[in-house]
């Protein structure tokens, strides 16, 4: 009878015990067996992941993780490493697609090679048109401005327009100059057109440019959707789950949210829309716009050209250019009255400065206009040669969007432009970073290529792809590994009002992740640039496998 008891007694006990255990959460997927570094500073390393209805569920330890959640699908990444969704914070999305209908001329290192480029390109497209980018005359051995006499007897017929890298010059021939109306008397604000004994050279700098861009032919709906898709493979396979495109039209906009929305188009856009009165109008009456892949909350502002071209303001003249100063390619004036009607609207302000005066009347409008308006986020997209007040003036109340490959590229002739006294404040990154406290990191594509380890390796090393200088350039200013991750994810989340549901791997943020072959924060700096995607996911789909 005694025995029963007990017996009776120990099975009540285990009954109850059993009924007490939680029944395991049904899940996706378990990610596991990887080295994870999550970005968020709460657990920065973990080995395994849940991810349910498309957003992180759980982050830890595959025995805790299998303890709790019953999941239809498991992944073993076999020890590789994984990183948050990259974000590249200043791009030209829309711009790269569109460049792969387009003759490319980066790595030219002639004039005489980027006229063997456009005849081979129109031997084959026969287009009506020749349209293009990518030259840089500060890559070739005479650094010089070409001009239009080869393009003229080569192609009298066939108008050709085709930018510098920076897209802020364009070398033109007579036929486009003729369709644009352009002639030795045609009077531009805001940049120059180049005259040499009394003629037309064929070059303009920054607004003149918009005369010829009115006569290109528009990309049919076809050619504009295979674009968009174009440069989305592309972006997966560097592992960019989220764009910021910078300037794009209320049409091309409508487009990519059709795409999204029919799951035509996978990847998430921070759109910013082009300072063109008749847009700011638009956006303005229609509001901000937000989905799951499209935020639309910007608008992107030139204040001046590019220092590659010397279409940037500085306060001082050009040290290789007597009485040059660069130009303002939007009025003073106009740029404050901008600022003040956008501080009174939800939209953020988002303005290329390149000049060390170009950023002072950027940064000293913004703090003027925001006076008393909490977390606007505006942004100086470049921030690239300030002076020592303005770097006073700075604090976390703005954002600064900065391409670290800039630095890697202008290195080799900045200094001549700015002199050995203003180059210590030129692709000051670090400096602008303690002033700020975060830095958003992008690529600045098609002008830069669009690896975001090429960004990371010059953030870093401060070296070309030719690892030079071997000491890095303006070491002071390099940012760390985890400055770096942050930069290109959270930070750049942060920049876009984004940074609670995406940039880090954490409960109840979207699945956007990477999946590296080698381990980006532990492996030879100097291999950084080789480092390849293994798979990008989005939503925790897989987008792209190597």
């Amino acid at each position: 009878m005694l025995s029963m008891k007990k017996t009776l007694l120990a099975l009540g006990c285990a009954i109850a015990l059993s009924s007490c255990e939680e029944p395991k959460k049904t899940a996706d997927t378990l990610v596991y067996n990887a080295n994870i570094y999550t970005v968020n500073d709460v657990q920065p390393k973990a080995e395994a992941f849940i991810i349910h209805q498309g957003k992180f569920e759980a982050v830890g330890t595959v025995a805790a993780l299998e303890k709790t959640y019953e999941v239809k699908e498991k992944i073993n990444v076999a020890g590789k490493t994984i990183v948050p969704g990259l974000i590249d914070a200043h791009c030209h999305f829309y711009g790269l697609g569109l460049q792969q209908q387009k003759v490319d001329l980066r790595g030219t290192k002639s004039f005489d090679e980027v006229v063997a480029s456009i005849v081979a390109f129109q031997k084959e497209k026969k287009v009506p048109y020749i349209t293009g980018r990518g030259w840089d005359q500060n890559d070739w051995e005479i650094k010089e401005f070409p001009t239009k006499e080869k393009l003229d007897s080569l192609f009298p017929d066939t108008p050709i327009a085709v930018k510098r890298v920076d897209g802020h010059a364009m070398l033109v021939n007579q036929a486009a100059l003729d369709l644009a109306k352009i002639t030795t008397e045609t009077k531009v604000e805001g940049g120059e057109i180049l005259i040499k004994d009394g003629k037309l050279t064929g070059v303009l700098i920054d607004n003149p440019m918009e005369l010829v861009e009115a006569t290109f032919p528009a990309p049919s709906k076809r050619e504009q959707i295979q674009g968009l898709k174009d440069a989305e493979q592309i972006n997966f396979s560097y592992g960019l789950t989220t764009v910021d495109d910078a300037g794009l039209s209320p049409g091309v906009i409508d487009l990519v949210d059709s795409l999204q929305h029919a799951n035509a188009l996978k990847i998430r856009m921070y759109a910013m829309v082009s300072n063109v009165p008749e847009y700011v109008d638009e956006f303005i009456k229609r509001g901000t716009i937000k989905t799951e892949r499209l935020n639309v909350r910007s608008f992107k502002v030139y204040s001046d050209g590019a220092l590659g071209s010397r279409g940037a303001t500085l306060k001082q003249p050009y040290s290789d250019k007597e009485n040059h100063h660069g130009a303002m390619v939007i009025g003073i004036d106009a740029f404050k009255k901008l600022a003040k009607r956008l501080a009174a609207s939800p939209f953020q302000m988002n303005t290329h400065a390149i000049g060390d005066s170009a950023n002072a009347v950027v940064m000293r409008t913004y703090y003027n206009a925001l006076k008393g308006k909490k977390d606007r986020r505006w942004r100086v997209e470049h921030a690239q040669v300030v002076a020592p007040e303005e770097f006073e003036l700075l604090d976390d109340n703005l954002v600064m969007s900065v391409q670290p490959t800039h630095a890697t590229s202008d290195m080799y002739w900045a200094d001549e432009r700015l002199g050995e006294e203003r180059i210590k404040g030129a692709y000051a990154y670090k400096k602008l970073l303690e002033k700020t406290g975060k830095l958003a990191l992008g690529t600045d594509y098609p002008v830069e290529n669009v690896s975001p380890f090429y960004t990371f390796y010059a953030a870093v090393a401060r070296k070309d792809l030719k690892q030079y200088p071997e000491e890095g350039f303006q070491m002071e200013n390099a940012l760390t590994r985890e400055e770096t991750l942050k930069g290109m994810t959270l930070w750049a989340a942060y920049s876009n009002f984004e940074e609670e549901e995406k940039g880090s791997i954490a409960k109840g943020k979207y699945a956007d992740f990477v999946i590296l072959e080698n381990d980006i924060m532990t492996m030879p700096v100097d291999e950084i640039p080789d480092l390849k995607v293994y798979a990008t996911y989005v939503n925790g789909e897989m987008v792209y496998k190597k």
